[in-house]
């Protein structure tokens, strides 16, 4: 789900069949090309600015040849625009095997509807999902996750439901949409189908609970047996399946804090392959960022997310091992090592079949405009060629510090065991700061002894 654009309070546009017309990108700027070299290559701005105030979220087709994604289409006055994001779908240029661009996008969500996650089905060619309220939220500003002080936020329509729909009837209209999951009291969205096509997972959030909710079902789409994967307390979403099936990674506001944190389950199995639950999970990160929106690689051993590792003004996509030791030690939440290096936003990436490609949201046009991205994902990530050339962190990745919490007062005391750096994170303010003065040392250190000698 989109964090940083409110994700489903955005807008909805007229049926067309458009393509696109010649981005106006800017030209790719030296500083982050260099930064990025050796990971990305061969950049390309696949929507404009010209034709949608904003776009992102996207995901590929499995055979690579379209990307189903959601946006906001300019008007000339931007009264006209309507307040909730659609989801389009697009066929990818290529030139030489190269992807040069985007066209024939047509929109497939009822105008006026609110709209989010799509996802190609994997076995069924030519049918997408994606979760919509039809007709416009009959109260769209809800509270939903939101971070403090902050304009992050994406709100819970209970009118939102899960629906297919085939690309070869789509004319944009509420008809050509079958309903696959429903529920007149819930947020039912942020969901995709395992690689084999059997099981669907997916948040379900009952309205009545405020953002403290939101948990993970799973959904044998043979038998339409539902199967709850998460319970814990916090906002547990965005989830993908692995390669394989075996095991889901999403992002949780587990503490109830604003920060999202990235876990991954695997997965519990009968005889018959039904899924049971979960067995074991992990956390990955466990910092005061905000991380979300984490995708697999095909490989299965790494995810890629979004984190504010770099600041709120600046998320960037970073990679994080995920590996659950099938062939060696399993690897969960090691070696963080950033993937994006531009000023503003980029985030929500994800990876073609192949991992040859890796797409995401980006505020890297003339007009610092969020817009969909793409470029050759070129970073040797194999066991061979990590024993080869160790990868070694990225420098401005910062190390976890120790942590201890203020009973009293909420300040989380943060401790570099390289630096001896303290400083003090505010939830209120979603800032960190040194310390005011000795006093507020002393009781840090108090607190950091304390927590030892427990």
């Amino acid at each position: 789900m989109n964090i940083l654009s409110a994700l489903p309070l955005l807008l909805s546009l007229s049926l067309c069949q458009l393509e696109t017309p010649k981005p106006a990108p800017a030209a790719p700027s030296a500083e982050w090309t260099k930064a990025e070299e050796g990971i990305l290559r061969h950049h390309v701005q696949l929507t404009s600015s010209q034709q949608f105030r904003k776009a992102g979220e996207s995901y590929f087709s499995p055979d690579g040849t379209q990307i189903i994604f959601q946006a906001i289409e300019r008007e000339d006055d931007p009264l006209q625009e309507q307040p909730f994001y659609q989801m389009y779908v697009g066929d990818l240029v290529r030139d030489g095997g190269r992807v040069t661009g985007l066209m024939n996008i047509r929109q497939l969500s009822p105008s006026g509807s609110s709209n989010t996650c799509g996802w190609f089905h994997p076995t069924k060619p030519g049918t997408v999902m994606f979760a919509s309220t039809l007709v416009a939220p009959s109260n769209p500003s809800r509270a939903g996750y939101q971070r403090k002080s902050r304009l992050y936020v994406w709100q819970f329509p209970q009118e939102m439901d899960i629906f297919l729909c085939d690309l070869a009837k789509a004319d944009g209209t509420a008809a050509t949409l079958k309903r696959l999951v429903a529920d007149p009291n819930a947020y039912l969205a942020e969901g995709c189908i395992s690689a084999d096509g059997r099981h669907l997972v997916y948040c379900e959030h009952n309205v009545s609970e405020g953002k403290s909710g939101g948990d993970l079902y799973v959904m044998d789409l043979k038998d339409r047996r539902k199967v709850l994967i998460t319970a814990d307390e916090g906002y547990d979403g965005g989830p993908f399946f692995s390669p394989d099936g075996r095991r889901i990674c999403y992002r949780s506001d587990r503490k109830g804090n604003d920060l999202l944190q990235i876990f991954v389950a695997e997965l519990a199995f009968d005889q018959s392959g039904n899924i049971l639950g979960m067995e074991r999970e992990f956390q990955l990160t466990d910092n005061v960022h905000v991380n979300w929106a984490p995708f697999w690689h095909p490989e299965g051993r790494h995810l890629i997310y979004t984190t504010s590792a770099m600041g709120h003004d600046n998320y960037e996509v970073f990679m994080i091992d995920a590996d659950p030791g099938t062939d060696g030690p399993a690897k969960y939440g090691t070696r963080p090592r950033r993937v994006t290096n531009a000023a503003g936003f980029d985030g929500l990436p994800v990876f073609n079949a192949d991992g040859s490609l890796m797409m995401w949201t980006a505020q890297r046009d003339n007009d610092r405009t969020s817009q969909v991205w793409l470029a050759e994902f070129v970073l040797p990530i194999d066991s061979n060629a990590a024993e080869e050339k160790p990868q070694v962190e990225e420098p401005d990745a910062r190390p976890e510090r120790l942590k201890v919490t203020d009973p009293e007062s909420g300040l989380i005391y943060l401790y570099d065991p390289v630096t001896h750096e303290l400083s003090v994170y505010s939830l209120d303010t979603h800032e960190v700061r040194p310390p005011n003065d000795k006093a507020e040392i002393d009781r840090a250190m108090r607190l950091f002894r304390e927590q030892k000698a427990d």
